[in-house]
């Protein structure tokens, strides 16, 4: 944005039922999305009834997990003007369908909380894993490397229901860029490591599985690599989101890696429900080092 607040509350409600279900897409019901800006005569109200996609592979078939679905708010809060490459710090507020704080979270992948931020023209993405303080309340700081507009994925799961996602949105000041030409190579260099992604099938379809592959190489050796540990506890974490004016939990899938692959490649297996372009964000870690690698698909009908 060329001109921004000098102050800036940005809450986010969302009514979201949400089931982790095994390659599976979950019932849809109304959400309700609600951004207002301090200083600024307006408020922008969205209505969306999306099924969310989230798709858990612990193993090559994986097992099915129960559709236990609740309703919860989430709020994210942050003040002054958000500008690039300076820190910003965010609190979230999850709360249930009464907004009664909800204090019990369980831990999945290692954390209570993890938050995905992107930019809305999806060039920017970050992984981060908020503090939590109690009754509900979760903290983190970071920055953005550049102005526009950036949704924000929470996902965590209160004690005794279903994992939830709550889709947050928040801008950071400044003449927006140009959008970046879109990167189709299927074999990508990142710091020392060389990732090839590959589908197990020419043509992905919308509604059918697939599984997505990427394969690791030392990039001075050109061998495969021997040091692949877990991430957040499985052999690698994958995000994926459609490419969309405006992103909802609709476009958001979130996969886990399936079992018995061989040392240097994490498979994951999930279905696109829509057709569309997508982004993929596959993370890896490398003796310490998380490796992020991106990849576009084409998904037809």
């Amino acid at each position: 944005m060329n001109r921004f607040i000098t102050a800036i509350a940005i809450v986010t409600t969302l009514s979201i039922v949400q089931g982790c279900t095994q390659l599976a897409q979950v019932k849809e019901e109304p959400t309700m999305t609600t951004t207002t800006h301090s200083n600024v005569a307006h408020a922008e109200e969205t209505n969306h009834s999306h099924p969310a996609t989230h798709t858990t592979n612990h193993g090559e078939h994986g097992d099915d997990h129960a559709d236990t679905s609740t309703s919860t708010q989430a709020k994210l809060t942050t003040t002054g003007v958000i500008t690039p490459n300076t820190p910003t710090t965010f609190q979230i507020e999850v709360r249930d369908q009464d907004g009664n704080a909800i204090a019990q979270f369980d831990q999945f992948q290692e954390q209570i909380m993890h938050l995905i931020a992107v930019s809305d023209d999806l060039q920017i993405f970050q992984h981060l894993h908020p503090t939590y303080n109690g009754n509900g309340r979760f903290e983190v700081e970071t920055q953005f490397p550049q102005s526009g507009n950036y949704t924000l994925f929470s996902d965590y799961q209160p004690t005794g229901q279903a994992e939830q996602v709550s889709v947050l949105k928040t801008q950071v000041a400044g003449n927006n860029l140009p959008a970046a030409e879109l990167n189709w190579s299927r074999t990508k260099t990142f710091n020392e490591t060389i990732v090839g992604f590959a589908p197990n099938q020419a043509t992905i379809r919308a509604g059918q599985e697939v599984v997505l592959r990427f394969n690791l190489q030392d990039a001075t050796s050109y061998q495969p690599i021997t040091d692949l540990q877990p991430y957040l506890g499985e052999k690698g974490h994958l995000v994926i989101l459609r490419q969309s004016s405006e992103l909802t939990r609709e476009n958001y899938i979130h996969a886990h890696a399936v079992h018995n692959t061989p040392a240097n490649q994490v498979h994951f297996a999930t279905r696109f429900p829509q057709p569309g372009r997508y982004k993929l964000w596959g993370q890896f870690n490398r003796d310490g080092e998380i490796i992020t690698a991106d990849f576009w698909v084409e998904v037809v009908p």
